[in-house]
């Protein structure tokens, strides 16, 4: 259990721990309006005007099969025209909606913000048109930038090449405009520009986010193979629990899922640990929105009403496991301890667990896969009736050592490895039975 966290005297506030400048003031240099360069830009086109007020389309990226979670969390947010594509979705919205996605969003890795899309079979082509746009009116001459890409064409084989003349073109065009020249940081820019090519079709995106946004903030220690962040939100809510019953993870590593469970369960944003943004370092970056988006998100804390149990037996992911969950501030939040899933009895007569083994892919195991995922499963029959465990694994061999019958299959990505999310439901007696005691229980 948990109570609604005081705040202390000297404690920073949100703004304070998210740097931002509250007499943040827009650069004094002058932004001069966009016109033609007719010596190298395309006689056919005409002058690009980028939206940056109003509504406007944008993308969330996710992981692979994370897309209807990210969907779902998008309807809450209120965006608009919502279009789910292969490890991203479409969407519509203003600023503020930006703003919000950036902050809310748990299963989302970026939100970008298309700015032009055009076709180009060469270099030349793609310079040129890239050249034509009024960068000067996104970011000032300041500011750092970098470009990263995803390119899939026989048109453009070198993607580093690809970003070079992108990166050409905005410069140009800001000596064009008589303006001082920005420079490029390929490891912290304030402005962050992505270009997408397939086959012969371009689009160029402003990146809202920066830093990836599983990057969250609160892990200070990890061990040899953590799990993302972004996937153990994806796995809690796949799981459809949101804090309605006791939540355990047994076999915790550095608490990441434990942790995003107790966000989750007292509905606070994921990225109030965040130091930055890049929408930052644009132009129309507005402070007092930003502000109003982080005090709408304290109003809507919820106490937590269940308990959040984690379990880990190795004492130095024990130890980082300690210091994220001080980091995320959340101790009185989470009862972690240390011990053993297969020798410890259960923490609670019920509830949700989600079990991210130590697989072979990931961490050496000391005694063989086979027989570890065996008494995975002796534990949950003999020990853990009236639960719901949820299983990650990339083996089917090892589901199958596990030897009980999943309600629920689900195929996900953990990294680079294709493996299932699978749902147990442990019970004593008959499957019948079970369910009309659960139906009962929920009723009540």
């Amino acid at each position: 259990m948990s109570e609604e966290p005081k705040k202390e005297e000297g404690t920073p506030s949100i703004l304070d721990k998210l740097k931002i400048k509250k007499t943040g003031v827009r650069p004094k240099e002058k932004i001069y309006q966009p016109r033609e360069d007719k010596t190298t830009s395309p006689k056919d086109d005409k002058p690009i005007q980028i939206k940056l007020d109003g509504e406007f389309k944008m993308v969330a990226t996710c992981m692979q099969n994370m897309e209807p979670e990210l969907e779902q969390e998008l309807i809450d947010l209120g965006a608009k025209e919502i279009q789910v594509k292969r490890r991203a979705v479409e969407f519509v919205g203003d600023l503020e909606l930006l703003y919000k996605a950036n902050i809310w969003l748990r299963t989302a890795l970026k939100v970008l913000k298309p700015i032009y899309h055009y076709s180009a079979k060469n270099d030349d082509e793609l310079y040129k048109r890239a050249l034509k746009l009024p960068w000067e009116t996104i970011f000032n001459s300041e500011k750092t930038f970098s470009i990263d890409s995803a390119v899939s064409s026989t048109h453009f084989t070198h993607s580093q090449f690809a970003s070079l003349r992108i990166k050409d073109a905005i410069v140009d065009r800001f000596r064009a405009q008589q303006l001082n020249r920005p420079n490029v940081e390929r490891f912290d820019p304030d402005v962050r520009i992505h270009l997408h090519i397939n086959d012969t079709s371009i689009t160029l995106s402003l990146d809202s986010s920066g830093t990836p946004l599983f990057k969250r903030g609160y892990r200070v220690k990890q061990h040899l193979a953590p799990i993302n962040e972004c996937l153990a939100a994806g796995l809690i809510l796949k799981s459809s629990w949101r804090g309605e019953e006791d939540f355990f993870d047994p076999m915790t590593g550095t608490a990441t899922i434990a942790i995003e469970a107790a966000l989750i369960a007292c509905n606070i944003p994921p990225n109030l640990n965040r130091t930055n943004f890049a929408f930052e370092g644009w132009n129309n970056y507005d402070v007092s929105l930003l502000s109003k988006v982080l005090g709408q998100a304290q109003e809507v804390y919820r106490p937590l009403k269940v308990n959040i149990y984690a379990k880990e037996l190795n004492s130095n992911n024990l130890r980082s496991a300690r210091m994220n969950i001080n980091s995320a501030n959340m101790r009185k939040s989470i009862a972690l301890e240390q011990a053993d899933f297969f020798k410890t009895p259960p923490p609670s007569d019920s509830g949700v667990m989600i079990i991210n083994p130590p697989y072979g892919e990931r961490i050496e195991l000391q005694e063989g896969l086979p027989d570890f995922f065996e008494k995975i499963g002796s534990t949950l029959k003999h020990e853990y009736s009236g639960w719901d465990a949820w299983i990650i694994a990339s083996d089917e061999e090892s589901f199958k050592n596990i030897g009980l019958k999943p309600s629920k299959k689900i195929p996900v990505m953990n990294g680079k490895l294709e493996c299932q999310f699978r749902k147990f439901e442990l019970f004593e007696g008959k499957r019948v039975e079970e369910v009309i005691r659960r139906s009962g229980k929920k009723r009540d």
